[in-house]
């Protein structure tokens, strides 16, 4: 930036003389105050925030960039410009530092800097003629001035592109260091709470997690509130066969629910249960065992929703087992085949409370097959499908859906 100021100063080719920059510092105070107030009553992002203690502190900031400019103003042309323009030049990537911490786009900054060249160069282009300054010399004054607001400018994109960087990696390492702490779940609630103030995360009322393919993120990340947490699946300990981003979704109510689920399109995401905000790691361990439940090569969103018995029926894998085997020990000795018609029979006349018809219709099959295969049953379980208890555990032990996944019956077949 300094090598540009002198470049400038080089091209203006002005060196004023003495008299006219003691005659333009002798007016610094007014010129500044008539810059505040064009830049109060023209920027309106600036509409009462220039009053009180901030009001003088900037006039000041002002005077000090003012200054500078009469002394780069007075200096030959082969003199180094940096001595001069340093402290404005870093007085103005401070002030653009201090506009990004306000929240405040360059804009409004950039439009004060110009409401601020023109006025400063309408006051002091003024007082230079009326002093004889010879009208080259005023061309040339022009021409600093404006180089000079440039450099200035330049110098405050620079602080604001800073400190947004700068703010925003230490807060992307508090969001992602708030979200492993939630998910973990082992972290009292008044230090999650202490944690996402420091991260700026508004706390929610509820949460609801959702897997998704690392490489599907950025293009499902617009279809979430703003404030979702995304964090990569190894933060987590989560190691799926392909990447994995583990994203915190707050406030996903019933119907915006059911909107994700359909934006999600042909995404093979997984989408957990919504809990209250501290009891995220429920939503993501439901979140990762339906996962698990999902056939490879599934396209579309999977609901956890609607995979609750096949959880239930998988949350004590060895325990299912050992009830099948004993559930349908009468089966065990039969051919793979017929054992497998069978248990698809009574699975479909449980489920069906018995009705023929129905059970037939499920199968695809005469009613007539369907009495014949359940007078096969009965003789084989007797009385015993009369017993409320067997019932249950025969519903379980073939509970599942008809599609071979998680919780379809498995009969052994005969020795």
């Amino acid at each position: 930036m300094i090598e540009n100021a002198r470049t400038a100063h080089t091209a203006a080719g002005l060196a004023l003389e003495p008299r006219f920059v003691d005659a333009l510092r002798a007016r610094l105070p007014f010129v500044a105050e008539a810059t505040i107030e064009a830049i109060t009553a023209e920027v309106p992002d600036y509409v009462g925030a220039l009053t009180g203690s901030m009001g003088a502190t900037i006039e000041q900031a002002v005077q000090t960039a003012l200054g500078a400019f009469l002394s780069l103003a007075g200096q030959a042309r082969d003199a180094d410009a940096g001595t001069p323009l340093q402290p404005a030049l870093e007085g103005a990537y401070a002030l653009g530092r201090g506009e990004a911490r306000s929240g405040r786009s360059m804009d409004a900054l950039l439009a004060a800097y110009r409401v601020g060249a023109r006025t400063s160069w309408r006051e002091m282009s003024a007082t230079a003629v009326a002093d004889g300054l010879p009208a080259v010399t005023v061309a040339q004054f022009a021409e600093l001035v404006f180089a000079y607001i440039d450099q200035l400018s330049a110098a405050s994109v620079a602080g604001h592109t800073d400190e947004l960087a700068t703010t925003g990696r230490v807060r992307q390492g508090y969001l992602e260091r708030l979200g492993q702490e939630l998910l973990h779940g082992q972290a009292p609630v008044e230090e999650l709470v202490a944690s996402a103030q420091r991260a700026d995360w508004p706390v929610p009322a509820t949460v609801t997690v959702l897997l998704v393919p690392s490489a599907l993120t950025r293009s499902i990340l617009p279809a979430l509130p703003e404030e979702t947490l995304a964090l990569s699946g190894d933060l987590v300990g989560l190691a799926p066969p392909e990447p994995t981003t583990v994203l915190v979704v707050p406030e996903l109510s019933a119907a915006t629910r059911g909107q994700l689920l359909r934006r999600l399109g042909r995404a093979p995401a997984v989408v957990g249960p919504t809990r209250a905000w501290p009891d995220a790691p429920g939503s993501y361990r439901r979140a990762v065992r339906t996962a698990a439940l999902v056939p490879a090569g599934r396209t579309g969103p999977v609901d956890t929703e609607e995979h609750l018995a096949a959880l239930v029926l998988t949350a004590d894998r060895e325990a299912l087992s050992d009830l099948r085997t004993r559930a349908l020990a009468p089966l065990a000795g039969l051919r793979t085949g017929s054992a497998e018609r069978l248990a698809e029979t009574l699975r479909a006349w449980l489920l069906h409370q018995g009705r023929r018809e129905d059970v037939a219709a499920h199968l695809l099959v005469h009613p007539q097959t369907v009495r014949y295969r359940m007078n096969q049953v009965r003789e084989l379980f007797g009385d015993r499908l009369e017993d409320p208890q067997t019932v249950l555990e025969l519903t379980l032990a073939l509970g599942g859906d008809d599609s071979g996944g998680a919780g379809s019956p498995a009969v052994a077949p005969a020795v």
